[in-house]
């Protein structure tokens, strides 16, 4: 381990935490900006691959709450994105710097390898094809954006904790509306069948945003303190939740 990483380790390690201001190690603002820009793009592409869908919800309430969940991911890319304005980045030029709606061929599986372009996690490179599809990939989503940032507001940079700890509320909200969603949904069309096929085709996929169990950049994340919990804690957790999601509608967890 080089000199900076045993320093920001043993500052961490003892409870330290970092303010704005402060002059980082170049480890640490590099693995801090690389999980800011990771979030953002997230936000960004979430939001604008969720856009079309608003007008097509079943009723005026499922376009409130979608309108809703859509300005919301905004906001919240918003927050963080300007947190990286010390950083160099010009939030205005980052917006407009990746065509955020851009979606790959239903078709593909990208695993967790990753693409060029943007920072967003790979779940967002696929295309939502139909209203119970959209729903039922919000509340898979939503349950995994939960548990990750929940990492985040506990982290060891403070402006991003604090700015996270207001987020997350918010999230954890739209993994609930999402899964209203779909048993609004099963409700309406008296049958789980796309609702299932959704679930079978997104669990995989959502899974994967966790990441390779022993990659180097989780790693980093722990020993900075921008992470408490390995990959593989987080991902079980995740399974555990959408499991009981799933079954509280009538759905089986896909194999």
């Amino acid at each position: 381990m080089a000199k900076h990483d045993m320093n920001v380790a043993t500052h961490v390690a003892a409870g330290g935490r970092f303010g704005a201001g402060e002059t980082l190690e170049a480890g640490y603002r590099s693995e801090l900006m690389r999980l800011m820009v990771i979030f953002v793009d997230s936000e960004l592409a979430g939001a604008a691959g969720f856009c079309p869908w608003i007008n097509r919800g079943p009723s005026m309430r499922a376009r409130i709450v979608a309108a809703r969940i859509v300005a919301e991911k905004y906001v919240h890319a918003e927050m963080v994105l300007r947190l990286l304005v010390p950083f160099g980045i010009s939030p205005d030029l980052y917006v407009r710097s990746h065509a955020w709606d851009s979606r790959l061929d239903r078709t593909v599986d990208l695993g967790t390898r990753r693409i060029g372009g943007d920072k967003r996690l790979n779940v967002f490179h696929y295309p939502v094809e139909g209203w119970e599809d959209a729903v039922v990939f919000n509340m898979l989503m939503g349950l995994a954006t939960t548990i990750q940032i929940a990492e985040m507001a506990e982290c060891s940079y403070e402006p991003l904790a604090e700015t996270v700890a207001n987020i997350l509320p918010r999230e954890q909200e739209h993994a609930a509306l999402g899964e209203a969603g779909v048993l609004s949904a099963i409700e309406r069309t008296g049958t789980r069948s796309a609702a299932q096929a959704a679930a079978d085709y997104w669990y995989p996929r959502v899974a994967a945003t966790f990441g390779r169990i022993e990659s180097d950049h989780a790693a980093l994340y722990i020993r900075y303190g921008l992470r408490r919990r390995t990959s593989a804690a987080m991902l079980a957790d995740w399974h555990a939740q959408a499991a009981a999601a799933l079954g509280r509608l009538g759905l089986k967890v896909p194999l």
